[in-house]
């Protein structure tokens, strides 16, 4: 049993400073860390002298490695070097040779090798550069038919073998660099020369977190394995001896804060009896360090097992301590009162640190308010200088180890051990980098040196190689730079200190955006909250603790009244004895009252200032995040959300706010607000998405009545309360709770109603539109987000542990129940029953029950309907042997069985299954084109996801892919606003994307016409209509650079192309995202005069469309535009209105007729099944012409971060 001991208050404090300082301001901490440093400026010359002069012995009297010489030429600023990185990363993954090919092209090809000829200061790698040169030009395709071009075809067709038999070769040897051996038997054997040279060592076993309990036990039996063969090397003195490095993380597959009774219950036995053995071996033990949000629990542990009283007089536990960390000097504070407090003698491994690039993004992702990392290499630096004066202070009861490669670095601690006469530390350096320096700094301070050491097969290399590549190849490194002459030994060796100082008060990099300000000065990022952060996690729990057994009453909000009649009583999904409210249902009758009340109001809410409605658009966020306690609560008790998901409503319904906001004035002089509009929102986001219509309706100067899901009510009726309390009129908007059948039928079918915004169904969103037309203008929009047979295609390149991370989230993160959620998972036949294995063992690891505990990752589903339905699909799968994996659910409460079914295809889904459930098919390599063929069949098209490595692969999967949303190496989930706009498209919404540049503008009467039709002219039927629809096929748009230029001659000026443009979108680093136009497809341009039809011919050609028109006195110039070669059919007359109804192969209409003709236009389009195809009444708008997609790509997937490593310079 551990002895119970009181905490030292130097603990305390230490542990309390810890925790205050995660996101400290950067000014102050670097500051203190000056002062800390206890360094006079002669001290401080004299390091730097002593540095330059350790620079120039090292190139004068040392040999690069080739590691170190390959880094110099190809570092990780070129796009060679990030190629190579790339391929380094997947090769050696990838079983099958067209995958490889294609890889392996895609990756040479891309670079310009000829620009590094000869460059290099080694033989060796100008060699390499020659052959890589050879092959890229051997691989690239070309359209020349010369007998040369045949030879190299030939060339290509028989060199393939060579080139993956060489390049695979090439791969291995890269990781020869880093790792000692393929395990710990070869390791030691490899590692006797340089032990015969003075040095030691300490091994790690090859491994990133584990993902499983497989994975878990795996890494557990190869440290215990390794402990016991590096115990026969153990001698006397445990400073001498060899030792190990172990990761918390690879012992437990759910290594977080959140799991933290997991962790002590499961991981810390675990870790206690490796660490006894290491004792009973004398030979060191260290703890490595991982990600900022594992500190406070590995503190924890660190403590549990530093108590232990059998390791009593052993003195080789180690931790290791990251410099770049803000809280590095008060971690070894607490870790010298904790040897302190239990008698130990603790070693220190000191880093700069390895996840810098993560923990930038994770930072600005989660809006949190800084980084718990400094944003300056050179601050790292100083920071490294501090804690190493604070361990050669602290030696009584720390043995320090400094890790660096850094020239400055190491002399700045050889004078400062001289100065305190300190001689019982070593340094550190990883296996294959640095040797240089350390072999010149052992033989002429002959202080020890011990060598961090990978073992493991290549197959664990891939993402230990590449943050090594990372970090010694960005050109601040001293690897990289010891090797480049043309940098003075002084530039080397210059005191970062005084780097810091030239710095000013801009010590926070520029470059690096902070968190707040994500999407520039006009728009702040929501504020996030870490639940990771024991301080924050408490707030949290303090705050929505007042609102655990609150009951909320609600009811209809008409003028600011509360109405209604019928009450309904809420339940907490997860709990059916959890009595959340009450809220009183809507009638007929509220709901009349209500569009009156909203008509009268619109008139002086539609004249305000679009400045004034952006304050109080503004103001809603900012009191969404005032009251985050109750939201909070209310979102779980009442729509079943984990607080992660909790925390990302709050936050989407904040950014919808300040978006809205500023798209209310960029918008002020783009057209008058359309009248009363109508929102009808869904239950799986009924904050957020009930937020944004609302806002975004706002904003444009209408006013709203809004049904919420009868499930959520009630957080609706409070977030109309904070709406109101903004400063947002009473009679701007009104609150109707109630059905579908009461309120959403009479709301629909009002012809007061100017048009319709709704999330929902698709089968609803047909059935609203009917209504529509039946009862509203016929240019009424209906704004249509709906449901999709979301897909994956993961193939051979991809890295399993992301695949499965990112599959675990899209599927089952929110109990499945996102629009956005996959579906549908595709796996390259060469690679499935390993990933599906892995698959299965992390879902086994998901957390399932109620989602008010931090540990909860699946919730309930949202109502016995919605549960049923999920439930009936999977038994029919079971019943047919297709069930691959479930999972295990609580008793109580409307829970569903996580789980993974098999299928043939995305044709056998007949439906969207809402809810937790997978289904998986499996591809072979050469039919991936086909697959995506596939899943545009369906006439689904929200999101879609793609794991590769294969640049070209993607761009041709994302290019040809019928979704608005595409995910590349990432989750398909968790749209952020104005960042990756949301939406799809067919089968699945109507556009504009909400958090989009259009959304706000399609709230807004466009620019119209009405030109009455002549109803003496000849009519045109649907077979007519067909066969001019055909007469497209073959027909293609001109390129968007050449399209104006083609259209001029004919319909004189039109719009620009649209999707000549796609626009960068800010988002945090390590991803790029992107937001394009495309052509609708066939565009029907129905007049209904000459004049007319011609400039909406004009407007469709020019955005790319194939165009049909139809209308009097149109033939001569449609074909004068068909013989120039533009994809245009057409004939004189007017279009049958049912014609719309059965014809095939259009996407939309435009028409300018009046009333009458519109409305049986709009009605014969309603009458169609499948996707809601629009009718276009502003027809010189060229938004109007297009649909949006979105490409969001994870650029760190191949392991890191280059650019913005380049940043922190």
């Amino acid at each position: 049993m551990r002895p119970q001991q009181s905490e030292t208050p130097e603990l305390v404090d230490s542990r309390q400073a810890i925790r205050e300082y995660i996101l400290a301001d950067e000014h102050k901490v670097i500051h203190e860390m000056i002062a800390g440093a206890q360094l006079s400026q002669a001290e401080r010359d004299a390091i730097s002298a002593r540095a330059a002069d350790l620079v120039r012995n090292v190139r004068n009297n040392a040999k690069s490695t080739i590691m170190e010489k390959f880094l110099a030429e190809y570092g990780l600023t070129t796009r060679e070097g990030v190629a190579l990185m790339c391929l380094a990363e997947a090769l050696l993954r990838v079983p099958d040779n067209t995958t490889i090919h294609e890889l392996i092209e895609d990756k040479i090809t891309s670079g310009a090798w000829g620009s590094h000829v000869g460059k290099a200061s080694s033989s060796l790698i100008n060699t390499a550069t020659v052959a890589l040169l050879m092959t890229s030009n051997l691989l690239k395709d070309s359209e020349r038919n010369t007998v040369g071009e045949t030879l190299r075809k030939l060339l290509k067709r028989f060199g393939e073998p060579v080139i993956r038999t060489v390049a695979g070769q090439a791969m291995k040897e890269m990781g020869r660099q880093f790792v000692l051996g393929r395990d710990i038997d070869e390791a030691q054997d490899e590692a006797k020369d340089y032990m015969a040279k003075g040095y030691t060592y300490s091994y790690d076993m090859l491994g990133e977190a584990a993902r499983t309990d497989d994975d878990a036990k795996r890494y557990y039996d190869a440290y215990s394995n390794a402990i016991d063969s590096i115990a026969r090397a153990s001698k006397g003195d445990v400073r001498k001896n060899p030792g190990i490095s172990v990761k918390l993380s690879a012992l437990l597959a759910r290594y977080e804060y959140g799991n933290k009774e997991r962790v002590m219950n499961e991981l810390l036995p675990r870790a206690r009896e490796l660490v006894r053995k290491a004792a009973a071996a004398n030979m060191g033990f260290n703890i490595d360090a991982e990600e900022q949000d594992r500190l406070d629990l590995s503190l924890d542990v660190i403590e549990a097992l530093v108590s232990d009283p059998e390791l009593a007089g052993w003195d080789g536990f180690g931790i290791v301590v990251q410099a770049y960390g803000k809280r590095s000097s008060f971690v070894i504070d607490w870790i010298y009162g904790l040897a302190e407090k239990y008698d130990r003698k603790i070693m220190v491994r000191l880093v700069k640190g390895a996840y810098w690039d993560a923990e930038i993004k994770r930072a600005q992702v989660m809006g949190l308010n800084g980084f718990p990392v400094f944003t300056r290499k050179a601050c790292s630096d100083v920071a490294f200088l501090s804690c190493a004066t604070k361990l050669l202070n602290m030696t009584n009861r720390i043995y320090p180890q400094f890790a660096t490669h850094n020239a400055h670095s190491v002399s700045a601690i050889l004078e400062m051990a001289k100065t305190k006469g300190v001689d019982n530390y070593e340094f550190q350096r990883l296996h294959g980098m640095g040797e240089s320096l350390h072999n010149e700094v052992l033989k002429v301070s002959g202080v020890p040196c011990r060598i961090y050491a990978p073992v493991g097969p290549h197959k664990d290399l891939l993402a230990y190689l590449v943050r090594r590549l990372l970090e010694n190849g960005a050109n601040s490194s001293f690897v990289n730079q010891i090797v480049d002459t043309s940098i003075t030994p002084e530039e080397i060796a210059k005191d970062p200190i005084v780097s810091v100082e030239e710095m000013g008060d801009n010590i926070s990099s520029k470059a690096i955006v902070h968190p707040f300000n994500l999407f520039g000065e006009n728009r702040r990022n929501s504020r996030g909250w870490d639940i990771t952060d024991p301080v924050t996690v408490k707030a949290i729990e303090d705050g929505r603790g007042a609102y655990k057994e609150y009951r909320w009453k609600g009811g209809p909000v008409i003028a600011g009244e509360v109405a209604g009649t019928e009450v309904q009583v809420v339940r907490n999904p997860a709990d059916p004895d959890d009595l959340v409210g009450h809220v009183t249902q809507a009638s007929e009758a509220d709901v009349d009252a209500a569009i009156t009340a909203a008509a009268e109001g619109f008139r002086s809410w539609s004249q305000k200032s679009a400045e004034e409605r952006a304050a109080c658009v503004r103001k809603v966020g900012d009191l969404y995040e005032e009251n985050v306690d109750e939201l909070f609560a209310l979102t779980t008790r009442e729509a079943g959300k984990s607080l992660a998901d909790a925390i990302a409503e709050v936050r989407e319904a904040v950014d919808f706010a300040q978006f809205y906001a500023n798209e209310a004035i960029r918008y002020k002089d783009s057209g008058d607000a359309r009248g009363v509009m109508c929102c009808i929102s869904p239950w799986n986001f009924p904050l957020a998405i009930f937020t944004g219509q609302i806002l975004a309706n706002l904003a444009a100067g209408n006013t709203v009545v809004a049904k919420p899901a009868e499930q959520t009510s009630l957080l609706a009726v409070r977030a109309v309360e904070l709406m109101h309390q903004a400063g947002i009129p009473e009679d701007a908007v009104q609150l109707l709770p109630g059905t579908g059948a009461t309120v959403g039928a009479a709301l629909t079918s009002d012809s007061r109603v100017s048009g319709v915004c709704f999330t929902g169904s698709t089968a609803t969103a047909q059935r609203i539109n009917k209504v529509m037309t039946e009862n509203m203008a016929p240019d009424a929009p209906l704004v249509a987000e709906t449901g999709g047979l979301n897909a994956m295609i993961v193939d051979s390149t991809a890295l399993p542990e992301q695949v499965v991370r990112d599959v675990l989230a899209s599927s089952f993160q929110s109990a499945g129940q996102r629009c956005s959620a996959l579906r549908m998972l595709y796996v390259q036949k060469d690679i499935a029953d390993g990933l599906l294995e892995m698959l299965f063992g992390a879902m086994e690891e998901l957390g399932i029950g109620d989602p008010w505990l931090l540990s909860t990752d699946v919730g309930p589903v949202i109502d016995e309907n919605a549960r049923k339905k999920i439930v009936d699909h999977c038994e029919k799968f079971e019943r047919n042997g297709k069930l691959l994996k479930k999972l295990p659910v609580p008793g109580k409460g409307l829970f569903v069985s996580p789980a993974v079914l098999s299928v043939s295809g995305i044709e056998e889904l007949e439906e969207e299954i809402f809810g937790p459930v997978l289904h998986v098919a499996t591809f072979e390599a050469k039919n991936i084109d086909k697959v995506v063929d596939s899943i545009n069949a369906k006439g689904y098209g929200l999101t879609f996801g793609i794991h590769s490595r294969v640049d070209r692969r993607v761009e041709r999967i994302s290019s040809r892919i019928k979704v608005g949303n595409t995910y590349v190496n990432r989750n398909q989930i968790g749209a952020i606003v104005g960042s990756q706009p949301f939406g799809g498209e067919g089968l699945s919404g109507t556009g504009p994307k909400a958090g989009g540049p259009q959304y706000v503008r399609r709230f807004l009467k466009g620019k119209t016409v009405v030109r009455e039709a002549d109803s003496s002219a000849k009519k045109v039927d649907a077979k007519q209509l067909q066969k001019l629809i055909g007469q497209l096929d073959k027909l293609s748009a001109p390129k968007p650079e050449a399209r104006v230029e083609a259209l001029k001659p004919i319909f004189g000026d039109v719009p620009a192309p649209l999707d000549a443009y796609v626009e960068a979108l800010p988002g945090p680093t390590g991803e790029t995202n992107r937001l394009s136009s495309h052509a609708r497809g066939v565009v029907l341009c129905l007049g209904p005069d000459k004049e007319t039809a011609l400039e909406q011919a004009g407007t469709a050609l020019s955005q790319g469309n194939k165009v049909v028109v139809i209308a009097p006195g149109v033939q001569e110039t449609v074909d004068s535009a068909a013989r120039a070669g533009l994809p245009i059919a057409g004939v004189e007359g007017l279009l049958e209105p049912e014609a719309l109804a059965t014809a095939e192969g259009f996407e939309a209409v435009v028409s300018c007729a009046g009333q009458a003709l519109l409305k049986e236009y709009r009605e014969a389009l309603a009458r169609r099944d499948g996707a809601l195809l629009p009718l276009i009444t502003e027809h010189t708008l060229d938004q109007r012409f297009v649909i949006e997609r979105h490409l969001c790509v994870d650029t760190t997937a191949a392991g890191g971060n280059a650019s913005l490593i380049a940043a922190s310079e």
